[in-house]
């Protein structure tokens, strides 16, 4: 598999999320409970954070060998 493969993978694991985040975001518009709302808030930043991660990913496996791409450090070692 080469990583523009991998990139398209990314970029398909990115779609459910979003839509569960919108659905968290809805159900936090509507919550009443202070410990559900904290819940809520609580998933949707942890989801918030992968889905940042696999956009990232997408970007830089679709992008790693064209000359002049800039790599973001946190995934170079």
């Amino acid at each position: 598999m080469r990583l523009h493969e991998l990139s398209e993978g990314y970029r398909l694991a990115a779609v459910p999320l979003r839509k569960k985040l919108r659905l968290l975001r809805l159900e936090l518009k509507l919550a009443d409970e202070p410990a559900e709302r904290a819940a809520l808030r609580h998933e949707i930043a942890l989801l918030s954070g992968i889905m940042t991660q696999c956009r990232e990913l997408a970007e830089l496996t679709a992008h790693y060998y064209e000359r002049g791409f800039y790599r973001d450090e946190k995934y170079t070692l």
